[in-house]
């Protein structure tokens, strides 16, 4: 990871944070999503286009930012992002969010319209309907099953973190995932979403359908979708060149 990282006190929280690319450039946020950290986004640097100044953040908890005392939120990891942008006096800047990062976006970009230039999502769900089939797995999900699953990603975790304890970031992940509050989901209010926007997904998502994609579609008026073939829900990781081609081409577009 090139550039520099700094870490910014927020309500409790160290929130990590790293500013690379076009000094002079537009801003591009960039957003990873749940239990992984902004070193999950470096296959896709290499497409960004050099006209951009890229700031990516861990949110609370991940990577190298702490957890804090609070409990985790959308609205929290919003308020979060927004502390580091106003201390780097940003005030319009350019969205790259996958899974959790996404959701942050659609928050962002729906109460921030004047702010939020583009917003690019990938894999990232926008609400939680009661008979939601990834309900069910979010609450069966524990630290010890995803430590075998993903064991290299844990063991960054722990590397990177100041205060690592896996367990409860797991225990506050679970649930911000099934949190059907006002502080949770964007719901409806991406309806106020008025930016240029670029929806992806893999085509065999298992927790972003293509109905809710679809949905969602028709609900930004200035929305652009892309189905990635040949991929899950971490389409960025499993076709880099793809998703990143297409991530490229719609920052182009809208620089």
């Amino acid at each position: 990871m090139s550039g520099f990282g700094q870490h910014l006190d927020v309500d409790g929280a160290e929130i990590y944070y790293q500013v690379s690319g076009n000094p002079d450039g537009q801003p591009l946020v960039m957003l990873h999503g749940g239990l992984g950290s902004s070193e999950d986004l470096d296959g896709l640097m290499k497409y960004i286009p050099d006209l951009f100044k890229v700031i990516r953040i861990d949110l609370r908890g991940h990577g190298r930012s702490t957890l804090g005392e609070l409990p985790l939120t959308y609205t929290r990891y919003q308020q979060d992002i927004e502390a580091v942008l106003d201390t780097l006096q940003v005030d319009k800047y350019h969205l790259f969010g996958f899974s959790d990062g996404g959701t942050v976006g659609y928050r962002l970009a729906a109460c921030n319209q004047r702010r939020v230039l583009s917003l690019a999502t990938l894999g990232s769900q926008w609400r939680l309907e009661p008979d939601d089939p990834s309900i069910e797995l979010y609450q069966s999900i524990t630290a010890g099953f995803w430590q075998q699953e993903f064991e290299q990603e844990v063991a960054r975790y722990e590397e990177l973190n100041p205060q690592a304890d896996f367990k409860r970031l797991v225990c506050q992940v679970k649930k911000l995932w099934l949190d059907t509050f006002d502080s949770g989901y964007p719901d409806e209010t991406v309806d106020n979403i008025a930016c240029s926007t670029l929806i992806m997904r893999g085509d065999k998502d298992f927790l972003f359908s293509l109905a809710e994609a679809q949905e969602l579609c028709e609900r930004v008026e200035e929305s652009e979708f892309f189905n990635v073939p040949f991929t899950e829900h971490e389409a960025h990781k499993e076709y880099p060149e793809i998703v990143g081609e297409v991530l490229r081409r719609f920052l182009q577009i809208n620089h």
